[in-house]
């Protein structure tokens, strides 16, 4: 059976145990406080039973830290520009305005339906151009529906983007080319930056064209 002493003892060297943890770790969330420069922590998580507090064992020089990085496999660190990042985070979450006037509008809706799920693209449909950055016209575009066009275009925030879904809205159509009433191409309205043949075309051309417009967006001096 332990004494009052010894127990007195045993308690003295836990208060002194924990007083040297607290000073051999550091706080991972307290900026500045015990942090040094040039240092990373190892490994993707690290188990303690205070939260509070990172072993300073577990911390390495910053050479050390990358040689063990690029010997990982798959590894290694990767050098870009903000522009890049930014440009790489707005090509993957094109919003579109979707603006359906004629059979083209059919095969974009059935390219946002289950079987072709654009949404997984980050290509989710808005029905306000306040939330868009992109606008697919899809099908024929007449005179009088112009400036209608030309208004959601001009509501859409900076930077902005347009599709023409179909021969129609690109050049007038095969079928209504010499009708008084047809635009020979909504680009006599608006800007258009990609251009989605056929009569009507696919929803995998549609895609492509999106694809094509991502390749652009990431290419763009931001």
């Amino acid at each position: 059976m332990q004494s009052t002493n010894d127990l007195a003892t045993e308690d003295n060297e836990t208060a002194g145990a924990s007083d040297d943890l607290t000073q051999n770790c550091i706080r991972p969330y307290d900026r500045g406080e015990g942090r040094t420069e040039g240092h990373v922590l190892t490994g993707g998580f690290h188990v303690s039973t205070d939260p509070k507090y990172v072993p300073r064992s577990q911390v390495l020089p910053l050479d050390k830290a990358l040689e063990i990085i690029d010997s990982l496999p798959g590894g290694g660190i990767i050098l870009t520009k903000v522009e890049e990042v930014l440009n790489w985070g707005r090509a993957s979450s094109v919003w579109p305005l979707t603006f359906g006037l004629a059979c083209c509008a059919i095969e974009m809706m059935q390219a946002f339906a289950t079987r072709f799920d654009m949404d997984r693209m980050g290509i989710i449909p808005r029905a306000t151009p306040r939330q868009a950055d992109c606008i697919i016209v899809a099908g024929r575009a007449t005179i009088k529906i112009a400036p209608i066009v030309r208004r959601l275009w001009e509501q859409m925030p900076e930077p902005k983007y347009v599709i023409s879904m179909g021969s129609c809205a690109t050049c007038g159509g095969p079928f209504y080319y010499d009708n008084y009433s047809i635009l020979k191409g909504i680009d006599q309205v608006i800007p258009v930056d990609v251009y989605v043949a056929g009569c009507p075309p696919r929803p995998e051309a549609l895609i492509e064209g999106f694809l094509k417009l991502q390749d652009k967006i990431k290419k763009e001096p931001f």
